[in-house]
């Protein structure tokens, strides 16, 4: 009878931990296209890294994305892309990585 239940358990913990791998279910905030850098915009889905550098370098060359909306300005972002990233980014909030040198600056009480 052990074999049958260690499958089930095994099989559901394996279940469980993709779940928690899975950004979807990660429950992971959207990141911050004004802060990000390339390395972590690559790792959105359907943003590979020539695309990360893309953005990159659009936000350097044109200011801050005002809007999520804006990425169609980055060269090769139609649409269909912006609607698959629209639930991963966003415009505001924190910076994509705290700032070690910000952190250590900070007076202490």
């Amino acid at each position: 009878m052990a074999g049958p239940i260690t499958r089930t358990v095994t099989a559901m913990l394996a279940a469980l931990a993709l779940c928690a791998a899975s950004p979807l279910f990660a429950g992971t905030t959207p990141l911050n296209i004004n802060t990000a850098s390339a390395a972590e915009l690559a790792t959105l889905k359907g943003i590979g890294p020539a695309k990360a550098q893309a953005i990159v370098e659009h936000r350097d060359k044109n200011g801050q994305f005002k809007s999520v909306d804006d990425l169609r300005l980055v060269r090769g972002v139609g649409d269909k892309m912006l609607e698959q990233l629209r639930p991963q980014v966003t415009v505001s909030g924190a910076p994509a990585a705290p700032e070690p040198a910000a952190n250590a600056a900070a007076p202490k009480k």
